[in-house]
């Protein structure tokens, strides 16, 4: 039988181990080059989902942006920074295929509407919805 000082110490830890994966996400998201960070999405996600995070029509830009080829329009870049630092959170305790669900479906703390289109306009209420899924499941 788990004891409630036991309880409160697991949720300590599981608290700051959350907060540690959170932290490490976000430096990675600022300081990765972009082409890393578009190379490890493209790997995680594939190349059309990112094109939607990223906000562009053309899914081979992504690839273009990987190899350092080209540089994305700074609104792409940010939108890409943002997707990264949101699948390396996910990516702490979930499958790419589960991520790539995630981000492509329905969420109903977003109203039923897709990470992947709410990026854009709202990357905050992605990260928050981010957070509820890895504490909830």
């Amino acid at each position: 039988m788990v004891t409630a000082p036991e309880r409160l110490i697991s949720a300590t830890q599981e608290a700051a181990t959350s907060r540690a994966v959170e932290e490490a996400a976000y430096r990675e998201s600022v300081q990765l080059p972009i082409a890393d960070i578009a190379q490890r999405l493209q790997q995680v996600l594939g190349q059309r989902l990112v094109a939607v995070l990223a906000g562009v029509s053309d899914a081979k830009a992504v690839g273009r942006w990987a190899r350092g080829e080209r540089a994305p329009h700074p609104a792409n870049e940010t939108r890409l920074r943002t997707a990264y630092r949101v699948t390396a959170l996910l990516l702490s305790a979930n499958a790419p295929e589960t991520i790539r669900a995630w981000l492509s479906g329905m969420n109903p703390v977003l109203d039923d509407r897709s990470p992947a289109r709410v990026l854009a306009e709202n990357p905050e209420e992605v990260l928050i919805a981010a957070r509820e899924f890895l504490a909830n499941g």
